[in-house]
């Protein structure tokens, strides 16, 4: 596995790359040596932010934490990689996959097991042209976290959504 540092607002010293690089090397066994992982650690007022992403052949799993400490955000994020790992492990299962053959029988999440997501509502929106600032003013009096819509500047069907860090984001779709 190849692991890329990237800190953003924060000063990330040897010992917790170390560390990071000790606890993210146990997950090794689930994939092919070409598997890259990307940490980024970032600082944002008093909270502090780890994304673990792993980029393999056969998939891309990824973790966020946020929380005071470093040390105490890398704890927490392994068991949810490790949790997806499991669970995208037995969805491929049937498929050929390039994740190495391994026991699952012995290992146990460090969550409780959750059942499986089901869709349980659907509906229709009609797109209205409108720019991306319109869209915001619609989010924030809808009280969503997003908001779809058809843009104006594009013609295309975009989406406009509220960050964790207050800040707005917008998904563009292509053809």
């Amino acid at each position: 596995m190849r692991i890329e540092f990237l800190a953003r607002n924060y000063n990330a010293g040897e010992k917790l790359k170390d560390i990071i690089e000790k606890k993210i090397g146990r997950l090794d066994k689930f994939f092919e040596e070409d598997t890259k992982v990307k940490v980024v650690l970032k600082k944002t007022k008093d909270i502090e932010t780890l994304e673990v992403t792993v980029l393999a052949s056969s998939g891309l799993v990824r973790a966020e934490v946020s929380g005071e400490n470093m040390y105490d955000n890398i704890d927490t994020a392994l068991p949810k990689i490790e949790k997806q790992i499991v669970k995208h492990h037995e969805k491929l299962r049937s498929k050929k996959s390039k994740l190495k053959e391994i026991d699952f029988s012995g290992f146990e999440p460090a969550a409780a097991a959750e059942p499986d997501p089901k869709i349980v509502k659907s509906k229709v929106f009609d797109l209205v042209p409108m720019t991306v600032e319109d869209a915001i003013e619609e989010l924030e009096l809808v009280g969503h976290n997003f908001y779809i819509f058809l843009n104006k500047v594009t013609g295309g069907t975009s989406v406009v959504y509220l960050r964790n860090d207050g800040d707005y984001g917008v998904i563009e779709t292509r053809i």
